[in-house]
């Protein structure tokens, strides 16, 4: 326990042997005497200490006990020390009043009963020690007090003080930085009349503050939209406390929390949610209407496959442009270069010229398709098929409307199908979809097609030519498979499909695959175990990053790349030389991708 403070105590008495034996009569632990012989040494000391009581001498030469006593009352800082008289001579009623008058509480004659000066001293010692552990705790409430005002006005929380009448009588900094009012401006009014509460939620603040005291709820958590005073409309929370003394209400106070970015960032969230669910339905249904056509107009199974396939990357790839943008929309160019980079057209066999054109989100989806269709039908029957002929793409704005040209040359002799496949079907109805049209010329020269489709957006004018750029990826899947072959890949990936499809596609390589590994604890055993020549590791694994597993993979010296559907931004950092893989994959890029990491080569990511 902290020791008590000491509390000091004044003797004046002109007779020196007196002060030693008030002195040891009146020390102990906690006690401290002062001893005057005179009143101006007494006032000297008075000015230099508090004192919890004086025990004046009455009779002293110069000042005695009473001029004393008066002095100390005049002056603010001893006005209020208890003052016992000690005499030796007895006193007439006159003298007493006097005393008293003068500020004495009592008096002592000499010579003195110990025991009595004792008993009356520590009284006066106990008041001290009372007076200074009330001053002590009214300090420590003050500074607690004081760090409460100082922690609301420092808050992020507006608060508001109301009391049985529903007025305003407490509204903080807070409250202030928030609404744009002062206190002084609001201090007073009812809930329901102030203009900081929107007039629908006026009434309802007061039925719900009403409805505490009534019903004596002690705290509530309600919602409200607020004006600052600039009129901007303020989406709140509402922490409401109630304190009550009885079966009366003291105050209501309200702790108020602007969730306005909050509840906008919720409504975003719903918007992409739902417009997520609503471009995913839609490219399943396409997805399922691709495979279903295909497999309609397909002769079997080898020949179903690449088809599908292809298609099915196009739609990637398009989709992968969009994202880019966060589905702003895609520039035609970069169509066109992404049907190179799938392989779809040979770069050096197609040339195109025409402006920069920014396309919306779905016409691109629809041209990706168009132009690897076209792609496609050329070299399974057109200018592509043989080893001599070429395509050009042109394209121009004429109005609202964007033109696209497509003209065969050097090819097979060019003639009429006997009946429309769904190659053709899927240009036509896709342009179509969106008010444009397709319409082939079998000329012969070579087939050409000429596409429309609108366009609002203006056009920034490209060189008149430019040859097809192939991106620096060069096709080699047979090397590749003799180069992997015999080696084991480990695979880690989440989806189980997706991990079937990367097990057959390295198993018919010759390929022995490790795992599937679906999460990280069997990945880091499959690491640990060794004896692995390269993975195929997913961008997350059930959510989760998965770099700890690559940090593992290459501090084993294990060659990896990353199997993902993400963009190269989303992945681990630290990795930028690893190749990554999109989904949907090719497997002949996925064989390439294999054997060039076990040839440590630099592979396009």
């Amino acid at each position: 326990m902290p020791q008590p403070e000491t509390v000091k105590i004044l003797v004046v008495d002109d007779v020196e042997k007196n002060l030693i034996a008030m002195d040891a009569l009146l020390r102990r632990d906690g006690v401290e005497i002062l001893k005057a012989p005179s009143g101006p040494a007494a006032l000297e000391l008075l000015l230099r200490h508090e004192v919890a009581l004086a025990l004046l001498d009455v009779q002293m030469p110069g000042m005695d006990g009473y001029e004393l006593a008066e002095l100390m009352r005049g002056t603010e800082r001893t006005r209020r020390v208890p003052i016992i008289f000690v005499t030796a001579v007895a006193t007439d009623e006159r003298r007493r009043f006097r005393g008293y008058e003068a500020g004495a509480v009592d008096y002592l004659f000499k010579p003195v009963d110990p025991q009595i000066v004792r008993n009356k001293v520590d009284i006066f010692v106990e008041l001290a020690r009372q007076r200074l552990e009330i001053a002590r705790q009214r300090d420590q409430l003050a500074a607690a007090l004081g760090r409460i005002q100082a922690h609301s006005d420092n808050s992020p929380l507006a608060i508001v003080e109301f009391d049985a009448e529903l007025r305003v009588i407490g509204w903080s900094n807070g409250a202030e930085r928030l609404f744009g009012w002062s206190a002084a401006e609001v201090l007073g009014r009812r809930a329901a009349k102030l203009d900081w509460l929107d007039p629908a939620n006026g009434a309802a603040v007061e039925a719900v503050l009403g409805q505490m005291v009534e019903g004596h709820e002690l705290r509530r958590v309600e919602t409200l939209r607020a004006n600052d005073k600039g009129g901007t409309l303020l989406d709140c929370e509402c922490y409401c406390s109630a304190l009550f003394e009885g079966d009366r209400l003291v105050s209501v106070s309200v702790q108020i929390l602007d969730v306005t970015e909050r509840k906008r960032a919720e409504a975003t969230q719903r918007l992409l949610i739902g417009e997520l669910n609503h471009r995913v339905k839609n490219t399943l249904a396409s997805v399922q209407a691709i495979a279903t056509q295909t497999l309609r107009h397909s002769a079997g199974p080898s020949d179903f496959a690449p088809t599908f396939i292809g298609r099915i990357h196009a739609l990637a790839r398009a989709h992968s442009l969009l994202s880019a943008t966060t589905w702003q929309g895609a520039r035609l160019r970069e169509l066109i270069e992404g049907q190179l980079q799938l392989g779809t057209i040979d770069p050096q066999r197609l040339s195109f010229a025409g402006p920069e054109i920014e396309l919306s989100p779905e016409p691109a989806l629809h041209l990706a398709l168009v132009l690897h269709e076209l792609g496609t039908n050329a070299n399974k029957y057109g200018a592509l098929s043989n080893e001599a002929g070429r395509v050009r793409l042109e394209w121009r704005l004429r109005g609202a409307m964007l033109e696209l040209e497509w003209a065969e040359t050097g090819g097979p002799a060019v003639t009429a199908p006997g009946r429309r496949g769904f190659g053709t079907a899927l240009i036509e109805r896709s342009l179509k979809a969106e008010g444009g049209s397709a319409v082939a010329v079998f000329a012969a020269e070579g087939l050409r097609w000429t596409l429309t489709v609108p366009h609002s957006g203006g056009a920034a004018e490209l060189p008149a030519d430019r040859p097809a750029d192939d991106g620096g990826w060069t096709r080699g899947a047979g090397a590749a498979m003799a180069s992997i072959a015999g080696k084991r890949f480990a695979i880690i990936e989440d989806e189980p499909l997706v991990a079937l499809e990367l097990a057959a596609i390295l198993a018919d390589a010759g390929v022995e695959v490790v795992g599937p590994a679906a999460t990280a604890e069997h990945a880091r055993a499959i690491v640990e175990g060794g004896r692995i020549d390269g993975a195929l590791l997913d961008g997350n694994l059930q959510g989760a990053s998965v770099e700890a597993i690559a940090a593992a993979l290459d501090a084993h010296g294990v060659p990896f790349a990353f199997v993902s559907g993400y963009g190269r931004d989303h992945l681990p950092e630290g990795f930028a030389e690893v190749p990554a893989i999109g989904k949907p994959f090719d497997p002949v890029e996925i064989v390439e991708v294999a054997g060039a990491l076990l040839r440590g080569k630099a592979v396009l990511a």
